[in-house]
């Protein structure tokens, strides 16, 4: 005789049986994929007020900023998508199909890729 992992009721049917009814398997498969879903989740998230934030800041095709600007708007810096470094060596972070070059003195370019919508 087996219990249930997830309730601890015994376990009546196959020999192979690992759970006492489909709503318990379920519901330890959901506990368990829990942690991973919320952590993808809060990282899409993340991104997406990312992007929301250089779409306000870029309405055309370029626009600078300050960091400051971007701070107080709450950008997290530690999440893009990818980057794209030019032919002169400089870097864009992007998020999605916005990006971000830093310039100096905390200044920002924020350009808009096009090519994304090919």
């Amino acid at each position: 005789m087996k219990n249930c992992p997830e309730c601890g009721n015994i376990i009546l049917g196959r020999v192979d049986k690992k759970f006492c009814s489909d709503m318990c398997r379920n519901n330890f498969n959901n506990k368990l994929k829990a942690v991973e879903v919320n952590y993808v989740r809060n990282i899409n998230n993340a991104l997406k007020k990312n992007r929301r934030i250089l779409e306000e800041i870029c309405p055309e095709e370029k626009s600078k900023t300050t960091r400051n600007t971007l701070n107080d708007k709450g950008f997290d810096f530690n999440h893009i998508t990818h980057l794209r470094k030019t032919l002169k060596g400089a870097v864009y972070y992007f998020v999605y199909d916005y990006g971000y070059l830093e310039l100096d003195n905390d200044f920002f370019l924020i350009v808009k890729d096009n090519r994304s919508k090919d």
